[in-house]
């Protein structure tokens, strides 16, 4: 089964204004949406939990009408657990990890290396976010460093960033608004039938 790692959130205007300034809000929601309606029929989506994306792909596994529980993924940090969107409770497959000495930084840590060890990821989505995107693509190339890393330069914000300095030599990562096409390319989902989809490749 396919496997995607996500790693997006919607910047706040009260962190660092490079993340916020430069994000568009509205490109975030439609990638999100677009990634789910790719991988999940197919595949498996891993994700960690953010407060503006987990009830956005709770409502969007719900409009699918079908289970779901095997396709995708949530991991979530004890530490937070006063402060989790209700949606959290709702996800069939979550993954709880417990919080580090009452630390937010250790507890984060301690979450995103559950998340990217526990799965055996084909490839790794970013989209928007702020400093915790750039680190989970950090992890993630450390961790995965033959899986392709594409971050969605288009979402603006930590994506952005992250494909100026980093990013596969590919345009349509900064200026494909037709997510669907976008994510179906990337992940070689279009291949004819009885054809085997290309290798998943940065290029």
């Amino acid at each position: 089964m396919l496997t995607v790692f996500l790693s997006a959130s919607v910047p706040l205007p009260d962190r660092d204004p490079r993340y916020f300034e430069t994000a568009d809000v509205l490109a975030i929601r439609d990638a999100v949406k677009a990634l789910v309606g790719v991988v999940v029929p197919r595949g498996k989506l891993v994700f960690g939990g953010h407060p503006a994306i987990t009830p956005l792909i709770r409502r969007l596994v719900e409009d699918m009408r079908r289970p779901v529980d095997a396709h995708v993924r949530l991991y979530q940090s004890a530490f937070f657990a006063d402060r989790f969107p209700a949606e959290v409770a709702e996800f069939e497959g979550v993954t709880m990890v417990p919080a580090v000495d009452g630390d937010r930084q250790r507890s984060l840590d301690a979450m995103r290396t559950r998340m990217l060890t526990d799965q055996t990821p084909d490839a790794g989505v970013f989209i928007g976010g702020m400093e915790g995107v750039e680190e989970e693509y950090r992890l993630f190339r450390e961790r995965w460093p033959q899986a392709p890393a594409w971050p969605i330069a288009s979402t603006g914000a930590a994506a952005r960033a992250l494909w100026e300095r980093f990013g596969p030599a590919r345009p349509d990562l900064s200026n494909e608004l037709a997510y669907p096409v976008l994510f179906r390319d990337l992940l070689g989902l279009d291949a004819g039938p009885g054809e085997a989809p290309p290798p998943l490749t940065d290029r």
